[in-house]
C-alpha cells in the first residue's frame, strides 16, 4: 500500500471550496471523473458513517475519522458495498482496510490550496493517479 498526494490552487475562499467539495450537488460534479452520477449517503460529521456509492449502489463504506470545518476532513474507508451488502470482514477486505483519504484546505490571499492524501492499494494506484487531477480540475472549475 502507498499514499498518493495531489493538490490544486483554487481562486476562491476555502469555505466556498469546502462546500463545493462536500455538499451533495458539488460532490456529484467533481466525482463524476471517478464514476458518473456517484453520490454519498450519510454525514461528514466526525465519527459518522458515510457510504460512497456508484449509481448501481455499489461502493465504499466508511467513517469520518476527523472533521475540522473548512480546514481538514479524514475519511477512514472500512470496506466495500456490493449488491447492498457491506463487507468489512472478509479476508480480501482485511488485506487493505482501513485506508485513509484526507483533504486539507488552506487559504492565502483568496486562493485555497486543496491537498488530497490517499492511501491506495497497488491495483488502484494508476487509476487514482490519472483521475484525481481531473477531479480536482473539475472542482476548480465549479469554484472559480
Amino acid at each position: 500500500m502507498k499514499t498518493l498526494h495531489f493538490s490544486i490552487a483554487i481562486h476562491a475562499p476555502k469555505d466556498k471550496v469546502w462546500r463545493a467539495m462536500l455538499d451533495r450537488e458539488g460532490y456529484k460534479i467533481w466525482t463524476a471523473e471517478f464514476a458518473k452520477d456517484s453520490y454519498y449517503e450519510g454525514s461528514w460529521a466526525k465519527g459518522e458513517k458515510i457510504k460512497f456509492l456508484a449509481p448501481d449502489g455499489n461502493g465504499l463504506t466508511s467513517v469520518i475519522a476527523e472533521n475540522r470545518p473548512f480546514e481538514f476532513v479524514s475519511i477512514k474507508h472500512l470496506g466495500y458495498i456490493k449488491d447492498g451488502i457491506e463487507d468489512t470482514e472478509s479476508p480480501d477486505i482485511k488485506a487493505w482496510a482501513p485506508l485513509f483519504e484526507n483533504y486539507t484546505f488552506s487559504e492565502n490571499n483568496g486562493v485555497t490550496e486543496v491537498q488530497v492524501d490517499m492511501d491506495v492499494t497497488p491495483e488502484f494506484a494508476e487509476c487514482m493517479e490519472q483521475t484525481w487531477p481531473k477531479a480536482l480540475a473539475k472542482l476548480k472549475l465549479i469554484c472559480e
